[in-house]
């Protein structure tokens, strides 16, 4: 009989716990996975240090995962069965249950959260995809202003699901440009490679090193942040330029995964160069002063039924044709729950251009 363990977070502050724990069951639409991989996000370690999200002690975090699935839920089986492999994206930030957190053996997820994982893709690759996939379904396809957490607004950029077959810089099929600020980031490399893939022309700005991602992604230009550092002007001017480079195009806005005074100071000021209009999405608070009245700006909340089309007929079959990348790589810290302390604190020193992950 198989028995679970997880990495707890036993007070706000405190390093993990690895310790027993309750073996949890699928709901109906639920499935239980058997991970093999989890990844590590910087919420992670804000929902670690000062515990945001987490309405109860002991806690377990952690919202990406890859695996097999353990037990399938009544309503579940109709897309998934025991023994699949599997990618998911947990939803503790809204219930705060230890059986929804990646950070265990054993975890369950809804089967509007899942897609099967081709066998030709490794769980460590795997694993990237998920939070990422969803914050940046969330920021690309909410078609509507809303408020996600109490006094945060949320962004509204309102554009199409990603199509199979579009996933290329000559297949912009809209007359639409996006700005992502943070280019080769897990959510803003993803928000490129959706965007991409919904038709929509995308200008990242990242370091130099990192421009072979971003166009990996899909990326037409990559601007590299690093230009101008003691002139706010000439940089904007150069992003300006790149929008700018195709006529007839529109921008409807810029997603900001850095989301820290600095880039916040340029988003807007690219916005005002560039009309003054559009939608500033954010992955923190956006600026509560500042922002020009034709700008839109709000916080992406990274779980939201709007992706479930995403989920249900885009990710596998995407990830099999190789339009849908495991971006950035993963940098592998160990293997086995007592990793999971580790990876939080290499995530939270700084990584570039990868996303760090623990096997199991």
């Amino acid at each position: 009989m198989a028995t679970n363990q997880a990495a707890w977070l036993r007070e706000a502050g405190k390093p993990l716990e690895v310790s027993e724990a309750h073996m949890p069951t699928a709901g109906p639409d639920e499935i239980v996975i058997e991970n093999a991989a989890i990844a590590i996000n910087p919420l992670d370690n804000h929902m670690q240090d000062i515990g945001v999200f987490v309405s109860e002690f002991p806690a377990i975090i952690g919202c990406d995962v890859a695996g097999i699935v353990h037990e399938v839920g009544a309503k579940a089986g109709d897309r998934f069965k025991k023994g699949d492999r599997v990618i998911g994206h947990t939803i503790n930030l809204i219930t705060s249950k230890s059986r929804d957190g990646a950070y265990a053996r054993y975890t369950v997820v809804k089967a509007n959260k899942a897609a099967i994982l081709p066998d030709k893709i490794p769980f460590k690759d795997g694993v990237v995809v998920p939070f990422a996939l969803e914050a940046a379904v969330c920021s690309l396809s909410v078609k509507e202003p809303g408020t996600a957490l109490p006094n945060v607004p949320t962004p509204a950029l309102g554009l199409p699901y990603p199509v199979l077959g579009t996933a290329t810089k000559s297949a912009a099929t809209s007359n639409k440009t996006l700005v992502v600020y943070g280019g080769s980031s897990s959510v803003g490399s993803m928000v490129t490679q959706l965007a991409t893939a919904a038709g929509i022309r995308v200008i990242a700005i990242a370091s130099a090193k990192n421009s072979a991602l971003c166009e990996t992604a899909g990326a037409e230009a990559v601007i590299d942040y690093h230009n101008h550092p003691d002139d706010v002007d000439a940089f904007v001017d150069e992003v300006a330029a790149a929008v700018n480079a195709k006529p007839g195009q529109e921008l409807v806005g810029i997603f900001d995964a850095i989301s820290i005074p600095e880039t916040f100071a340029r988003d807007l000021a690219i916005l005002a160069k560039l009309g003054g209009q559009g939608h500033l999405a954010c992955s923190h608070p956006p600026p509560a002063e500042g922002v020009p009245e034709g700008v839109h700006a709000g916080m992406i909340f990274g779980v939201n039924d709007v992706a479930t089309p995403v989920w249900r007929d885009y990710v596998t079959p995407a990830l099999e044709a190789g339009e849908l990348k495991c971006l950035p790589p993963p940098t592998v810290v160990g293997k086995g729950l007592e990793y999971l302390q580790k990876a939080l604190e290499m995530c939270k020193a700084g990584v570039s251009a990868t996303k760090i992950v623990v096997e199991l």
